[in-house]
């Protein structure tokens, strides 16, 4: 009669599995081999699924969590090497864990968020819990989390925010507390044309200062003082023609260098 995969541990779901594992590195790949790595896993499920629970409440199913668990024991037994001579339990945990910690990293926050924001955010969460059954009907306030913590003030404000930024809002969503139909994305500005104006001009200063004086006079007359050509020229004592061949020379000549300096 084969031997079974574990016998029980004084803590139900941490079951005896030393001897399961020794059979399985020992084992070549095949049916027995998977068979016996297959009655592991059942054994350690109670644990990843104990895992599991601890993460609830956090905006993912339970059942989900559980899969997520057990994907993360199938990697532990995979990957655990009984000849180190550490106990599976001690692997298992922070392997099941981390593996529940990605998904909510990878799967569940709308936005990148740096791993340092959603630590703190655990914190102040947990923090928040625990502050709630010593200072009942009104929450606590950021001094009183930061103790409980362990935080600095600002962390806790940066782990509050976090608390309320895990799912982002379409921007169809109303505006809150309105009744009047607008959504967020009314809110929102559209590109200022006058933008481009600016870093046209800013641009173009230093090139315009390098300009001989006359042909400086006749551009800021023309564009700053919106001159007609024949009041330029009557003014200079030219012809419009020789002050419209002018503006056309040193307006090409300005934005080549100012392409050029541009690439």
């Amino acid at each position: 009669m084969p031997k079974r995969a574990s016998t029980k541990h004084p803590h139900d779901d941490a079951p005896d599995t030393a001897g399961a594992f020794r059979r399985l590195a020992a084992l070549a790949p095949g049916p027995e081999r998977d068979a016996l790595r297959g009655e592991i896993v059942e054994a350690w499920l109670p644990m990843a699924e104990r895992l599991a629970g601890r993460f609830r409440g956090r905006g993912e199913s339970l059942d989900d969590l559980r899969q997520v668990a057990a994907l993360g024991l199938v990697k532990a037994v995979d990957r655990y090497d009984p000849g180190r001579g550490h106990a599976f339990e001690s692997y298992a945990v922070p392997t099941v864990s981390g593996e529940i910690k990605r998904h909510f990293r990878d799967h569940l926050w709308t936005l990148h968020v740096p791993r340092r924001v959603q630590e703190l955010r655990n914190r102040v969460r947990i923090a928040c819990q625990d502050l709630s059954q010593t200072v009942p009907g009104r929450r606590p306030t950021v001094a009183e989390i930061a103790e409980r913590a362990r935080l600095s003030e600002e962390d806790v404000r940066v782990g509050l925010e976090a608390l309320e930024s895990f799912t982002a809002l379409s921007l169809d969503a109303e505006l809150p507390g309105g009744d009047d139909g607008h959504s967020l994305g009314d809110t929102l500005g559209g590109p200022d044309p006058a933008l481009d104006t600016v870093v046209d001009r800013e641009a173009v200063i230093p090139r315009l200062a390098a300009l001989p004086e006359r042909e400086r006079a006749i551009l800021y007359l023309r564009f700053f003082d919106d001159m007609t050509q024949s009041r330029i020229a009557e003014q200079l004592g030219v012809s419009q023609m020789h002050v419209s061949r002018l503006i056309n020379r040193c307006c090409d000549r300005l934005r080549e260098q100012v392409m050029r300096d541009a690439a």
